[in-house]
């Protein structure tokens, strides 16, 4: 009878007992992704967050500043230094033991008392040294690109003097007619790719536009992730851009997925002796908005946000066109035209 019994009493104890196949997964992705987030009032700068996901073990901050942090319940602060009011895009991505993950942005507007009341010079190129550009700054691209660098373009780019130096206080950018290497026409193009790149802040340029019917000088930015996803999702600021076939109408632009090429996010603004006067050409940036201007003057303005390209790094570049879809035929009678631009200086704010 005691036999018996103890069979029974294991095998219910057997039957209680979880099979391995109800055992809890230990391979789902993260999921549900809250992110909240507490801002001090008192001018300190400080901000707490407070993250939650499901089946998440680690969470890894993107502060929106150039800083990043991890934590592993999901609860930080971060003091942010720079003065007065900004607002910050925070990416928060939470991962498992296995590596999947699931990311969130948020946005913070922070206050920090103090400090310096003028902008921060970050960045320039004052073009003060007479020769070659700055090496420690520009590099060049070189050639016709693929489809005359995607517009039909016309020119050879080149890093020769003839088509490129500083001179006079001034970064100097020549277009020729002349025959070389299979081309028509030669120009050259700057960029501070691999040299120098910003996200957020204040871009100032003074530039004095060419003349010449099939000219098109441009200030504008890539982003440094264009090897990796390509154009346009690398997203592309166009400062300013000039026609010589429409003088004095100042082009400002967006290129983003959805909106490039022919239906890119742009609007122009037509200015007096833009081919005789040196003219500030701006941008500013920041997590909400991205506004272009011409002598302070806005031309067009942009809501910014998470779904945007424009969160990240930008490299500049300088350049002047000859010809192409955009530029359209080129006077016969044209030789040469140069661009000239006589500083760029990157801001904080």
């Amino acid at each position: 009878m005691s036999i018996t019994i103890s069979i029974l009493c294991a095998l219910a104890l057997l039957s209680c007992k979880k099979s391995d196949g109800d055992a809890a997964p230990t391979n789902v992705a993260p999921s549900n992704l809250v992110i909240q987030s507490t801002v001090s009032m008192d001018g300190s700068g400080k901000v707490d967050f407070k993250s939650t996901a499901i089946n998440a073990s680690t969470y890894q901050y993107d502060l929106g500043d150039g800083e990043s942090l991890v934590s592993t319940n999901g609860i930080a602060s971060y003091i942010y230094k720079k003065p007065g009011t900004n607002t910050y895009v925070v990416t928060v991505k939470a991962s498992n033991a296995s590596g999947q993950s699931i990311s969130k942005s948020t946005q913070v507007s922070v206050t920090v008392a103090g400090g310096s009341a003028e902008p921060q010079l970050l960045w320039s190129d004052e073009f003060n040294t007479n020769g070659a550009p700055d090496p420690a700054k520009w590099g060049y691209d070189i050639g016709r690109g693929d489809n005359g660098w995607g517009n039909a373009e016309l020119q050879y780019y080149t890093n020769r003097a003839e088509n490129v130096s500083v001179q006079d206080g001034k970064l100097k950018i020549t277009a020729r007619k002349e025959n070389y290497s299979g081309a028509a026409y030669t120009s050259a193009r700057l960029l501070s790719k691999g040299k120098y790149s910003m996200k957020y802040g204040r871009v100032e340029i003074s530039a004095k536009m060419p003349e010449g019917v099939g000219t098109w000088p441009a200030l504008w930015m890539l982003g440094n992730n264009i090897d990796a996803v390509s154009w346009p999702a690398c997203g592309e600021i166009d400062i300013m851009e000039h026609l010589g076939r429409d003088l004095n109408k100042i082009y400002a632009t967006l290129h983003y997925p959805g909106r490039s090429g022919g239906n890119a996010d742009g609007n122009t603004r037509t200015i007096a002796n833009a081919t005789t006067e040196f003219h500030k050409y701006t941008l500013i940036w920041t997590a909400s908005t991205i506004q272009m201007l011409v002598d302070d003057q806005p031309i067009h303005t942009v809501n910014n946000s998470s779904s945007l390209p424009f969160n990240q790094n930008f490299f500049f570049l300088i350049n002047m066109a000859v010809g192409g879809n955009f530029a359209g035929a080129v006077d016969p009678a044209f030789t040469n035209a140069t661009f000239e631009v006589d500083y760029l200086r990157v801001y904080d704010r």
